[in-house]
């Protein structure tokens, strides 16, 4: 047997099928007109998802298999989604030794491939898979139904060919594979064949080398016909009035070993019953049969050896000297599938075939035709130096698992391990089981014969999967009584990395960017803002973005809410304002669709404006968070002067890797108005702004800004000096500098409401009094009863750092408000600066400790707090 195809079938997925009663069905599809295929590893056939442009993406899947089989190259795989395909497939592309071309039938959960003359269709002609003149192709898991005295199969003349774990059945006697034509290298493993009468599997016209392993043939038995050195191993033959293997014409070299054979008369009988293993003259040179179980029901002669027939074990053996280690018994099979079942001709515990096979024979598989390793018996002693079973079936004891879900120590911020692991009772040679698992992000399952499963989501927050692990293979329903276990809706939590941008002016009405006019947005009007400026990171993988959204020239107060497109519009706001007010606020708010909303929830109309910031995805840093500490105030030093810039050295603070500061900049005693600015050291000072103020005024604002050599520049352009203030929150950066939590978009939601007691623990509905605190949870999926979301029910990380919009509103006097980690000192620092009757908020980015925040009202009078959660950081997988 050529050692790659048996390396290959140590490591092949595991599929299902299975004929049973159908509906008929709508007429062939035509192809599609077809776009630039895709180049990936992967091809996609999906009769049920396919649209006009199918280009064999998971987005845009073929809808025949045909299709993919026109296009597809070396080392690619071709992976067909459940579904009824009337069609005829001929593979005319070949692959090479190290990269073949797989045809794969993905049946799952989601159910079965079939392919060929489906129930209530035309017959479809001529062979569904012919291989002809190609090498290096895998065929496996699909159920194939011919016409009528035609075959399913054919290979002619091809080289390292696989046919693994398919189902072929015939009522009409037709042959359902026929290897010929000098092919060489062919191996049929796992699979099940069944037809009426005759040799439901042909291997002739000078094949060789051909493999013949762990299969089931129903009815209809084993033909090998001038075809040299055949490997005949552990199949499961049941056959009435036909030879159950049949080594014919000049076929020398054959290996006949631990085989099960039963053959039975018809009810009415058969004339001539044939022999259960048969060896003509010309095939016996270099054969060998050995380690066979043959039923002792049979109804003609047991062996049939250089023309000699022989009814007892020990006339074979005497005469021919092999069959020493045969067995002649009741094989001890419980009542077998029917025709279009797929197979499972189990073995009962007490049957001779237990533990009894011979582990170093020639084409013996890793795992049995169900997927499941080979598996010692307890009970029963090994007679031939290990535990396989005869046959294509190997008894399996009880069996139990573990699910599980977690992200992957040591990858990227949303790589995930799904594990599904099976427990044997009894010793195994390895792992086995079939696999099924369809993760959250993904349209498809993934089918596999490995327990655990690695796979990168595209976006942060809470991911799922659902799991299927089945014992036979996915064959059956029922699974003769180990169809496995099954969890669904199994779910965790990732983060993202962040990305700072050059800020880039995404939107403004008043210059007609981002929008067709230079028209303010009316009352209760939206912007729906495609998301551009991020590089070569394509928008479906944006988990979230960063904008500073600034109000300007509003004819009446209100507030703007930014929130993802095609999302509920939230009861959140971002951006409060009075009418003829300019401000800006930094915005967190998660992608959908590339594109995200902006809503004028004010009386009148108003322009508005957005400039990009950075972005959260797979790529980027971490952000390590700080207790807030004041690294900057001008009141102790120097106003900084008119259209002039304030280096910040933040080198002390700051480790060599950080990549961006997190700084709450409050802009106060201002002369005249003006905008700030803040940017990295050594660059030109941007467009953007950060702060808008007036005179006077004094007001904060949540900046996120790139770091360079630790550094950072704060320009004040306005016609007078303005005082500065800055309090570091946190730094973004790499591991090795400490920052290793990752963003969890879960917004924007209300968290927090005073005027309802929404939020604030032990708290009734009412304000906020004169140097009060209080303490509330920030929402997450996670393990706290009252304050935990659905979405994640194993091993949920909880937060470590809150991002949110915080506003006052009511306040009878002026003050701060800070907001800083439950049960730590309160520090010096503030996040909102507000004055009596004013509503003002501003997004903060604030540790937490044990998911807790606290927030303090530093004014002299009472004041409402209101809190809208964008996310929340948690630490990277241990």
């Amino acid at each position: 047997m050529n050692g790659r195809l048996l390396s290959l079938l140590a490591v092949m997925p595991l599929v299902v099928g299975g004929f049973g009663v159908v509906a008929p069905t709508a007429a062939v599809l035509p192809a599609l007109p077809a776009a630039a295929v895709t180049t990936g590893a992967e091809i996609y056939v999906s009769r049920a998802h396919c649209v006009a442009g199918a280009d064999g993406s998971p987005e845009l899947p073929f809808c025949s298999i045909s299709e993919a089989a026109a296009v597809t190259q070396p080392g690619q795989t071709v992976l067909v989604q459940p579904g009824d395909y009337p069609e005829t497939v001929s593979i005319t592309r070949s692959g090479t030794e190290s990269a073949p071309i797989t045809f794969r039938a993905v049946n799952s959960r989601a159910g079965v491939v079939r392919v060929g003359t489906i129930g209530g269709m035309p017959p479809v002609a001529g062979h569904i898979f012919s291989l002809t003149d190609v090498h290096d192709v895998v065929v496996e898991g699909f159920t194939l139904n011919s016409a009528p005295e035609r075959g399913s199969l054919l290979v002619d003349g091809a080289d390292r060919v696989v046919l693994d774990r398919l189902a072929a059945a015939s009522s009409t006697g037709s042959t359902e594979l026929r290897v010929t034509g000098g092919s060489t290298n062919v191996t049929i493993s796992r699979s099940y064949f069944g037809t009426v009468s005759g040799a439901v599997v042909v291997i002739d016209g000078g094949t060789t080398d051909a493999v013949v392993t762990g299969n089931e043939l129903a009815l209809g038995g084993l033909l090998v016909n001038d075809a040299p050195r055949a490997v005949i191993t552990n199949n499961t033959i049941m056959t009435f009035c036909v030879g159950g293997i049949d080594i014919a014409g000049v076929s020398p070299g054959a290996s006949v070993r631990n085989n099960i054979v039963r053959v039975g008369k018809w009810t009415a009988g058969c004339a001539t019953p044939p022999a259960a293993v048969s060896v003509s003259p010309a095939s016996t040179a270099r054969s060998v049969s050995d380690y066979n179980l043959i039923a002792a029901t049979t109804a003609g002669p047991l062996y049939s050896w250089d023309g000699t027939d022989y009814s007892t074990l020990a006339s074979f053996t005497q005469s021919t000297g092999h069959g020493t280690h045969d067995i002649v018994a009741d094989p001890r099979i419980p009542a077998g599938p029917s025709l279009y079942q797929r197979g499972g001709y189990a073995l009962d515990p007490a049957s001779p075939a237990v533990d009894s096979g011979d582990p170093t024979a020639p084409g013996v598989t890793p795992t049995d035709m169900f997927g499941n390793p080979r598996t010692d018996n307890p009970a029963v002693s090994n007679s031939s130096g290990g535990y396989l079973d005869r046959g294509a079936i190997e008894l399996q004891g009880p069996v139990t698992g573990t699910v599980n879900l977690r992200r992957k120590a040591g990858a990227g911020p949303m790589d995930v391990t799904a594990i599904a692991v099976p427990t044997y009772a009894w010793p195994t040679s390895g792992s086995g089981g079939s696999f099924s698992y369809k993760f959250s992000d993904e349209r498809f399952w993934r089918v596999t014969s490995k327990p655990t499963l690695d796979h990168t989501y595209r976006r942060a927050g809470s991911v799922g999967v659902d799991v299927w692990v089945s014992f036979d293979g996915f064959r059956t329903a029922g699974g003769y009584g180990r169809l496995g276990y099954e969890q669904p809706g199994l779910s965790t939590v990732v983060g993202a990395l962040y990305t700072p941008l050059p800020p880039t002016r995404l939107l403004d009405t008043r210059a007609a960017i981002g929008t067709p006019t230079t028209t303010s947005l009316a009352p209760n009007a939206e912007i729906v803002l495609p998301i551009t400026g991020t590089g070569q990171v394509p928008t479906g993988d944006l988990s979230a973005v960063v904008l500073n959204v600034t109000v300007t020239q509003p004819s009446a107060a209100g507030f703007v809410t930014v929130y993802p497109d095609q999302g509920t519009m939230p009861n959140t706001s971002n951006v409060n304002f009075v009418a003829r007010e300019t401000v800006a606020n930094l915005v967190t708010v998660p992608v959908t669709n590339g594109k995200v909303r902006l809503r004028n929830s004010g009386g009148g109309t108003v322009h508005l404006v957005a400039d990009l910031q950075g972005f959260y995805g797979r790529e980027g840093s971490g952000l390590k968070p700080l207790s807030p500490a004041r690294v900057l105030d001008t009141r102790t030093t120097a106003a900084v002067p008119p259209r002039a810039e304030h280096l910040l050295d933040l080198s002390a603070k700051l480790p060599v890797h950080a990549t961006a500061a997190v700084l709450n900049v409050t802009v106060t005693q201002p002369a005249s108005t003006g905008v700030l600015t803040v940017y990295p050291y050594g660059s030109t000072a941007p467009v953007a702004s950060n702060l808008n103020f007036v005179a006077k005024q004094t007001i904060p604002n949540l900046v996120i800004v790139p770091v360079r050599n630790g550094r950072i520049v704060i320009r004040n352009a306005s016609a007078g000096s303005t005082h500065v203030v800055a309090d570091l929150a946190g730094y973004f950066g790499s591991a090795a500098s400490g920052a290793t939590e990752h963003y969890v978009p879960s917004g924007p939601r209300r968290i927090v409401d005073s005027r309802t007691g929404t939020g604030l623990l032990g708290r009734q509905p009412g304000p906020l009094h004169k140097q009060e605190s209080a303490s509330f949870y920030a929402r997450y999926y996670g393990d706290i009863p009252e304050n935990i979301d659905t979405g994640c029910n194993i091993n949920c990380p909880r937060p470590n750092a809150l991002v949110g919009n915080v506003t006052v509103t009511g306040p009878t006097a002026p003050g701060v408000l800070t907001a800083y980690p439950y049960l730590t000192t309160r520090p010096t620092t503030s996040n909102v600066n507000f004055i009596a009757g004013e509503t003002a908020s501003n997004l903060t980015l604030t540790k937490a400790n044990q998911a807790s925040l606290t927030v303090y009202n530093g004014s002299s009078g009472s004041t409402h707090v209101i809190i809208d959660q964008s996310g929340y950081f948690i630490t990277a997988a241990p």
